[in-house]
């Protein structure tokens, strides 16, 4: 971005992307930076991103892939986006959570500019791995990475057991070498024992992301999923965003959370909750063993992907990512406290009762 260009960071500013992209990044850098209070759908179409691209000229705009979806959902051809003019717009990047291939591909075919994933936590402050523009940085990356090692970051990709690396394209726990770079977190809120406990102690001499990825032979990363969303199928460490990949490249599906739940055979096996394209002529019957049928082809019998279902609406929070760990929990019949930062609590409702039509007895929570 040059100065007096306007930038859009379209997040809760009360998120790490709010002082970093909202506010201090943009100001400090000479732009104009859009603060922008609504959804990307329904406030008042799913037009509404395309409009304020268009009304304040919008060169640079980074958004969660959450919010695409929702877009694609209401309005797949981008019909009522067509009507702005968003020629402005030279670069879209999403972050937040995991981008599908998909999703991206949409985004970029409807805008027609680049859309570069990148991968950073609300500890760093900002992005650890991303597609530098500024650097030169190839703008059409391999699929499903985030990125390269942004400069004064030593990612580094280990066997969570063995502690040894990982080689090229080997599933294992990101791991970034001390010391970090400046701007990044230098405690927590009086708990500097915490501090120490949470992120430094199990793999001395380095800060642990708790989040799971693969290195390919190039340099680029691959960030997959929470490491506590590795589900372990009768021994095979499976990532849950790989099945949500699979799941995603149906072409009726717009949304979808992947999750272990217990078997008493494999130990845990994964269950998808899927949200259907409005208009589909499809039954829910079908899509469902369409789906298991593609996470067998795409992804392999390992997964052992049994159990789908559809559901109107997963939960959100305000920022678009979904509360995967909730889900899960109720599904293992654990006690949930609704975390304060969801968008909409009552679509639990829905969660419930699906989950009890699969058969997963949910007698402790009072939701």
């Amino acid at each position: 971005m040059n100065s007096g260009d306007t930038w859009w960071a379209a997040s809760d500013l009360g998120w790490v992307v709010g002082h970093s992209y909202i506010c201090y990044g943009p100001l400090i850098s000479g732009l104009t930076t859009v603060i922008f209070e609504g959804k990307p759908v329904g406030t008042p179409d799913a037009g509404t991103y395309f409009r304020v691209i268009r009304d304040h000229h919008v060169r640079g705009m980074f958004t969660a892939p959450t919010a695409l979806r929702a877009i694609r959902k209401e309005d797949p051809e981008a019909f009522i986006g067509k009507l702005y003019n968003t020629s402005c717009l030279q670069y879209l990047f999403v972050a937040g959570e995991h981008c599908d291939y998909e999703t991206l591909e949409w985004a970029r075919d409807k805008l027609k500019v680049p859309v570069l994933d990148n991968w950073w936590q609300t500890e760093t402050g900002s992005p650890m791995t991303a597609t530098c523009v500024g650097l030169g940085n190839n703008l059409y990356p391999p699929r499903e990475v985030s990125g390269m090692p942004v400069p004064g970051w030593d990612v580094q990709v280990v066997h969570e057991e063995k502690q040894s690396p990982a080689k090229p394209g080997e599933l294992g726990r990101i791991l970034i070498k001390l010391p970090l770079p400046p701007g990044s977190f230098s405690t927590l809120y009086k708990n500097e024992e915490k501090f120490k406990e949470i992120y430094f102690t199990k793999y001395p001499g380095y800060y642990d992301t708790m989040d799971a990825g693969m290195i390919d032979e190039y340099g680029f990363i691959s960030v997959l999923s929470r490491e506590d969303d590795v589900i372990n199928v009768a021994g095979h460490r499976l990532s849950t965003s790989a099945l949500e990949e699979a799941i995603m490249s149906h072409p009726d599906v717009v949304e979808c959370a992947v999750f272990g739940v217990p078997d008493a055979l494999k130990g845990e096996v994964p269950l998808g909750l899927y949200v259907m394209k409005n208009g589909t002529k499809k039954t829910s019957t079908d899509i469902t063993k369409e789906l298991i049928a593609l996470v067998r082809q795409l992804v392999g019998p390992v997964a052992a992907f049994r159990l789908a279902a559809p559901i109107k609406v997963l939960p959100k929070t305000r920022s678009g990512k979904i509360a995967r760990k909730s889900i899960s929990d109720m599904a293992k019949n654990k006690g949930i406290r609704i975390p304060t930062t969801i968008e909409d609590p009552s679509v639990y409702q829905n969660v419930k009762e699906v989950l009890n039509e699969l058969g997963f007895a949910l007698d402790v929570l009072d939701l």
